[in-house]
């Protein structure tokens, strides 16, 4: 994303930011950022009615800059589009103040923004991350099985299913020759053509960094799929995939499915290779997580209430605090709400001193936070009974669960 203009008091929060989208993650960032009550201006087609003097009513499909405030948004992942609906906030001789628009955004289509309770310090950080010009290396994956395949872009902030590829295979049969060889041969045949379309093997290969690809599935099948790679590269003498061949890594995943890419990322040897990579670091803290939990030691909890106690405790602070947030916390369409967790993730940050990581819910990783109510926390120190703090304030004679007759 390129910033193209940017007038923020960084005290008040008041202000805009003019923004280019210039990669599909672009409108990934464009999404997270654009919340209800915002003020977003950009280009749009407007059909427009006129009635003559004489009657006839003649429209017409013109092009103006409009200004609308949010209501909603919607954003297809997989076609990166994202429209963002609402009312008009600023007249113009050709649309009435308040009627209803939607703003199709779109690539190298230029759109300004402007917060509507202003820019606080989540947002500051989101626009700071879009605009970042040092782009950490995408993973591309390959999760696979017998005559199954799903090519998947693990980029920082999400994990797009690219393509899925299925190819009958014959099964294998005693005391002769079949068609299972042949089936797995069209099967690599396919996954390879399928991936090279939307892998830019040219320029992953040209980066200072190479751009690495991951082929994980259960058995061999990943292992056989590397080995047919490299001798339909070395048989057409494809220089870039060559070139390629020495960053593939291949995984053990328990399936051929999406969902395995977390426990596969969580292994040792794939961290230790992909350590450099946000998906990598926060798979190994979600996995931390889930290990504290499992001893039963205090150190770790989930849930609103609970995490915002053991941050009222200071137990989310230096020494190995880390809150783990979900970036859906901050589209919540209550103003309230939305400041709410603002204002946990700054106490944790600049009171506290710890560390806070917002897991984007496109990620396996921010999935399953999402099945721990979205946020959670590893605590500095052990705290116990977090969650029976209200039973217990609410104990004794007229307990709020007691019905008085």
């Amino acid at each position: 994303m390129r910033l193209l203009k940017q007038q923020i008091d960084q005290k008040h929060g008041s202000g805009f930011a003019t923004l280019l989208p210039e990669e599909p993650e672009d409108m990934w960032h464009a999404y997270n950022l654009i919340q209800p009550s915002d003020l977003v201006r950009a280009r749009a087609i407007r059909r427009v009615t006129k009635t003559s003097d004489s009657g006839s009513v003649a429209s017409q499909r013109i092009t103006l800059d409009l200004t609308i405030s949010v209501t909603s948004t919607d954003f297809d992942v997989g076609s990166g589009q994202l429209h963002v609906a609402g009312k008009v906030a600023s007249e113009n001789e050709h649309v009435k103040l308040g009627s209803h628009h939607t703003l199709d955004l779109e690539l190298q289509r230029k759109f300004t923004l402007e917060k509507g309770d202003g820019w606080d310090s989540v947002a500051l950080e989101q626009l700071r991350e879009a605009c970042d010009t040092e782009k950490r290396a995408d993973l591309w994956a390959v999760v696979m099985g017998e005559g199954l395949a799903n090519i998947c872009l693990i980029t920082e902030h999400q994990t797009i299913l690219r393509q899925r590829v299925e190819v009958p295979v014959p099964r294998k049969r005693k005391g002769g020759l079949d068609g299972h060889d042949k089936g797995m041969d069209k099967f690599y045949s396919t996954t390879l053509s399928t991936l090279l379309r939307h892998f830019d093997v040219v320029n992953a290969v040209q980066a200072d960094k190479t751009t690495p690809l991951l082929l994980a599935s259960p058995g061999f099948v990943a292992q056989s799929f590397l080995a047919y790679v490299k001798s339909e590269a070395t048989r057409t003498t494809n220089k870039p995939l060559l070139a390629l061949l020495p960053s593939i890594l291949v995984a053990h995943s328990s399936s051929p499915h999406v969902h395995s890419l977390s426990e596969v990322l969580a292994s040792p040897a794939i961290t230790s290779k992909l350590s450099d990579t946000k998906y990598a670091r926060e798979t190994a803290l979600m996995d931390k997580f889930y290990t504290f939990l499992r001893q039963d030691d205090g150190r770790a909890w989930y849930g609103p209430k609970e995490v915002e106690k053991a941050v009222e405790k200071g137990a989310v602070g230096r020494g190995g605090g880390v809150l783990l947030i979900s970036n859906a916390l901050f589209r919540a369409q209550n103003v309230a709400e939305r400041k709410r967790w603002v204002g946990l993730v700054d106490r944790v940050k600049e009171v506290e001193g710890g560390e806070v990581r917002v897991l984007s819910s496109m990620h396996e990783s921010g999935k399953r936070l999402e099945a721990l109510g979205n946020v959670a926390a590893i605590l500095t120190f052990p705290l116990e009974d977090l969650d029976e703090d209200d039973e217990v304030n609410g104990g004794g004679e007229g307990d709020g669960n007691e019905m008085v007759i």
